[in-house]
Order: C-alpha cells, then structure tokens, then sequence
C-alpha cells in the first residue's frame, strides 16, 4: 500500500495537513502520575482496540511496544513524523500505527492518547475526518472530561478540545525575502504560531507548520476555519513573494536551481540539510516555470527518506556520518539520473 504522502502529487506551497487529538482515560492516573503495571494496563488496552480500527478503516493497523525497537527503529519513526521525539525513551509507550502511515496513535506519550492524522496538500478537513473516526472509535473506552473545561489533559495547553491542527507548508520567497518572523508576529494575532518541521524557529528545506496555539474555549470548526484564512493570506504572500524573486533576481534564481540539479546529480557527498536544500530549490524552480522535471518533486517524500536512520534502512545496514553522507549522495545521484537533464 502507497503511503498517504504518496497517493496524489505534491502541491506548489501546502505540503500536508496534519490534526491531533488529545485524549485520557478517566479511569486512570495522567502519565506522569502512573507506575509501570499502570502504563501496562492503558498500553495493553488501547492496543487492544487496533482490529476495532482496522474495522472501521477498512485497512491494516499495527501495534508495538516502543521500549523494545531498537533504537535505529525508534529514530526512523520520528524522523517519519509517526512518533514524537520524547517518546523515544517514554516508560510504557507504545504506538498503533496505519498501514498507510497516515494515521498513527501514541500512547503514554503526554497524555494516555495523542490521534495524529496526515493528509496530502490542503485536506485539513480530510485529516480531521480520519482522527475524529478513530477518537470516536475509542470513545467507549471512557476519556477524562469536564463539563465546565472539557477534555482534560496533562497540560493545560491541551485542556478543552485536545485539537491542534497544523499545515505543513513550503515557504521559499518569504524566508529568502526574510520575512519569517514578521510573519509569525502577524499570525499571533489571530492565535496561531509558526514553527520549523521539527518544532522551533530553524527548519529545513523552506518547510514551515502553522496551527492553532488555543484549544480551550473554541470548538475544532472553529480551529479549523480560522487556520483556513490565515492559510489563504499566506499562500498569497508567498506567491507575490516569489513574483517578486523572479522579477528581481531571474537569473540569480535560475542560476541556484540549475546548481541545485548539478550537486544532486553529481556530489560525491551529501549531508542531509545540504540535500534537503539543493531538492527544495529545485522543487521551486520546478513550481515556478523555470525548469521542467519529467517527475513531480516529492519533498515531503524526499524529507523523510533521506534523514540518517531511514538512509540506514533504505541500505539494509548501520553506517558510521561519512557513509551516510556518501549513500545519500548516491540516491540523489540515480534520482537525478532517471531525469536525463532539465530544461
């Protein structure tokens, strides 16, 4: 089965949408409170409800015990995005995941339950449509709610809705222009943030997530429509942004993407900011006209596949930074192979 990032072709700047639901069980202490048979007992039960899943999905889900990957394992599912970084070394997590990756379930991460759900491109309500399938499919399990401050959570910025959604979107002219933290400054206002791919202001490859800070006192339509038109001022600030660049700075632009192509096809090595960036500045020379590619660019795909433990799985063994960097030069220079040149 394709993964969920692989199902349609990327778009110019949103890459994906992404929603998490945060939920506990009332029946048992928060996470931080529990013992080890207690982190047991919610980890046993919640994967226990994956054939109720598969069920109402219609496709195959996974369950496993984090603690007993091995650690090359644990850091191919954050670096995917299925798992997050704290829960690496989590006493008593565990995850159930989709068999399309789309849909993945931490369990005594923060709280008992965190529902993550990823769609390609603009599909905030897709996404939401596939978490609130799977918290409604737990529901009977019975979650820790209150009727004046909703549902509870171990932290008070999860309180009420336990909703965050997020798009992931590709901000090439905005960074270059250096517009990021006015940007940021501009859409606190309506109480949203923007963050690197990985949480922070520094990121890679242009790549930038924007979701809600609030999730008490405001329901998750609400969230999702004020997202919804703070994306549509983005999106046009970038393209008038990149407008600009290639007005301004047309052969300088068209210079560093024709760049780009020659160090993904011929570096002998290749850290994965520096691919990660030489890809983007491809994707948008791509995006924009100035070059054409016989493949659409996939740098969501490209992002996840070349970061150090899934470059480890992709060759079948452990390999010391050089290597990494040698492999990784290798993949890209095949990749840009199949491509024959650019025009």
């Amino acid at each position: 089965m394709n993964k969920w990032y692989g199902n349609r072709a990327e778009e110019p700047i949103v890459i994906a949408s992404r929603v998490q639901i945060r939920r506990n069980l009332e029946k048992y202490h928060f996470v931080s409170m529990m013992g080890v048979d207690e982190c047991s007992a919610v980890a046993e039960l919640l994967r226990g409800e994956a054939v109720k899943l598969e069920h109402e999905e219609g496709m195959k889900y996974y369950s496993c015990d984090v603690g007993k990957l091995s650690p090359l394992e644990r850091e191919a599912l954050v670096e995917n995005f299925i798992m997050s970084e704290a829960m690496q070394k989590k006493q008593g997590a565990a995850l159930v995941l989709s068999e399309d990756e789309g849909v993945s379930i931490l369990i005594n991460e923060e709280d008992h339950i965190c529902i993550r759900a990823n769609a390609r491109g603009n599909d905030l309500r897709g996404a939401y449509a596939r978490a609130f399938r799977v918290e409604k499919c737990l529901e009977g399990l019975g979650y820790a709610y209150d009727p004046r401050f909703g549902y509870l959570s171990a932290s008070p910025l999860n309180t009420g809705t336990g909703f965050h959604a997020d798009y992931l979107l590709f901000l090439p002219a905005i960074a270059m222009a250096g517009k990021i933290k006015k940007l940021s400054d501009e859409i606190g206002k309506f109480d949203m943030e923007i963050a690197g791919i990985r949480g922070g202001i520094k990121t890679e490859a242009f790549l930038y997530r924007i979701g809600n800070k609030k999730t008490l006192g405001c329901t998750e339509e609400e969230i999702i429509e004020n997202i919804g038109q703070v994306l549509e001022q983005i999106i046009a600030k970038e393209k008038k942004h990149r407008d600009y660049l290639y007005l301004g700075s047309k052969a300088e632009i068209v210079d560093r993407v024709y760049r780009s192509y020659g160090v993904l096809r011929y570096a002998k090595i290749l850290s994965t900011a520096d691919a990660l960036m030489q890809y983007a500045q491809l994707k948008l020379g791509h995006d924009h006209g100035m070059v054409t590619l016989s493949q659409e660019p996939d740098l969501y795909g490209q992002l996840v596949k070349v970061q150090p433990a899934n470059i480890q799985k992709l060759y079948g063994r452990s390999l010391g930074l050089e290597e990494r960097w040698q492999y990784r030069a290798e993949y890209f220079n095949r990749l840009m192979e199949c491509e024959r040149g650019i025009r």
